[in-house]
């Protein structure tokens, strides 16, 4: 075969494949830009904390339900149907991002060095963990609705303690510029009170 002959044959196959090309998708487009979460209360930079063992706090990732395990944003919208936002998505999982902003939220308020779990064989102490029962928009109740309920343990205690916290935040529309907000504004209440909590 020469080699314009070849030439012809290479651009006539790449030709057929253009349109078939224009067909295949790999998912849903990403929205334009992608949302977190952004605490209220932030540590200070150059914070020097001393921890004695048994003194530091260990937050864990909350377990959550299959709504939950991914980026995007849930609508209850009835007893026993959920939908997602349109146009809305997590730079992470809601747990992840919750885990971080509770975290922070209980070195900033209260003096304690606060550790990721990875780091709980550097010192013993207080163990924040949980499931985050719910994080989304409600529309029967027009409101963001963030439900988390933690557990605390103490080292040397031997019973563990439970407590549900529950923030609601109403909203003007089921939108992402009403609703991720307002988020954030719920996801911030429920970190103080358990902080408070913590102590």
């Amino acid at each position: 075969m020469t080699t314009r002959a070849l030439s012809v044959r290479l651009a006539g196959v790449i030709a057929a494949a253009l349109p078939l090309a224009a067909c295949i998708s790999f998912g849903a487009e990403p929205p334009a830009s992608l949302a977190t979460l952004t605490p209220t209360a932030t540590l200070a930079a150059g914070t020097v904390r001393t921890a004695s063992d048994g003194q530091t706090v260990i937050v864990s990732v909350p377990i959550v339900p299959q709504e939950l395990s991914t980026p995007r944003v849930p609508v209850q919208t009835g007893a026993t149907s959920v939908a997602y936002l349109k146009d809305a998505q997590w730079i992470d999982v809601p747990n992840r991002l919750f885990r971080e902003l509770l975290a922070e939220t209980i070195a900033a308020t209260t003096g304690r060095a606060v550790l990721d779990p990875r780091q709980s064989s550097l010192a013993g102490g207080i163990r924040i963990g949980g499931r985050l029962n719910q994080f989304g928009l409600d529309s029967a109740s027009r409101s963001v609705v963030v439900i988390y309920d933690a557990t605390m343990a103490r080292e040397g205690a031997k019973a563990l303690q439970t407590r549900r916290f529950e923030a609601r935040v109403p909203i003007t529309a089921e939108t992402p510029a009403a609703g991720l907000p307002a988020l954030n504004q719920a996801a911030n209440q429920g970190a103080g009170e358990v902080a408070g909590w913590v102590g």
